[in-house]
């Protein structure tokens, strides 16, 4: 037997239909999402994380303090959170992009001094003047930080961790890789390193923020004949 109109049961049922809607997207479709959607997501991912990421570069390549800093990042970041508030995403997953994709711009930075010294550092051997274990109780691993200066005895604003070890002493030699230009700090030679290395720590972040994008995109799906069907323009 159908339910009257007025049923309270059918309107709690519309309701929590619609919530659900707002909070994780209506996707209003049948079977499998069209895969114009699935493109449409995923390019938007791709593209957001790519302007991020690029950013983080730009800045570190051109010492352009704004992009170097991540500020440019976070504002990719935010355009992106923009994007899938006006095509209607579920809010829930909006929030968990506007996280992803900030919290992306923030570690760009110090991946892309790792990429820039990877491509143009040169190496020059400095001595130790002093070893700190560090306090960070956050560390995984105990890390220690090297005071060091130049062979001439000219001493480096530098504190140096990669190559820094326990067994470290003042007076020991280490390597550092340095940018010519002056545009991203030293640091500690590391052996093999590459440019895909520098940028591994940042994979996670990418992965995560471009599979949540797509999700968004293609949940955001409403069918033509509602109401709220046409995105905006």
């Amino acid at each position: 037997m159908s339910r009257r109109r007025g049923d309270p049961s059918a309107a709690e049922s519309q309701a929590a239909t619609r919530v659900r809607a707002m909070v994780w997207g209506p996707a209003e479709f049948t079977g499998l999402p069209p895969r114009w959607l699935i493109a449409e997501g995923l390019v938007a991912g791709v593209l957001g994380t790519g302007l991020i990421v690029g950013a983080g570069l730009f800045g570190a390549w051109t010492g352009n303090a704004a992009f170097r800093a991540g500020d440019v990042g976070v504002v990719c970041a935010l355009s992106l959170v923009l994007y899938l508030l006006l095509v209607r995403a579920g809010r829930a997953l909006v929030g968990v992009v506007a996280v992803l994709a900030v919290g992306l711009a923030l570690h760009t930075p110090q991946a892309a001094v790792g990429v820039v010294l990877t491509a143009r550092g040169q190496e020059r051997s400095v001595v130790v003047t002093s070893v700190q274990e560090s306090q960070d109780a956050s560390e995984a691993r105990d890390r220690y930080f090297c005071s060091v200066a130049s062979r001439d005895g000219a001493p480096s604003t530098a504190r140096i961790w990669r190559g820094c070890t326990q067994s470290t002493r003042p007076g020991d030699a280490l390597t550092l890789v340095y940018d010519p230009k002056g545009l991203v700090p030293p640091r500690g030679v590391e052996s093999g390193t590459s440019i895909v290395d520098a940028l591994r720590g940042l994979a996670g972040w990418a992965t995560s923020l471009v599979i949540a994008c797509a999700t968004a995109v293609v949940r955001s799906f409403r069918l033509p004949d509602h109401p709220a069907a046409q995105r905006p323009i």
